[in-house]
């Protein structure tokens, strides 16, 4: 459990650190996201499908 809230923290910080600078976000949120479930799936698919 830690490890989320030391992510979570750690990107409120930097979107934070986004803020103050008035830097935009390399990604619109969406497409954040959807980059963000694909590495999860693959981190879960990986181990797998090198076991088939």
């Amino acid at each position: 459990m830690s490890n989320y809230l030391i992510s979570l923290a750690l990107g409120f910080a930097v979107g934070i650190v986004y803020a103050l600078l008035h830097v935009r976000s390399p990604a619109p949120p969406p497409i954040a996201l959807i980059g963000l479930l694909g590495m999860v799936l693959g981190e879960w698919l990986w181990p797998y499908l090198r076991g088939l």
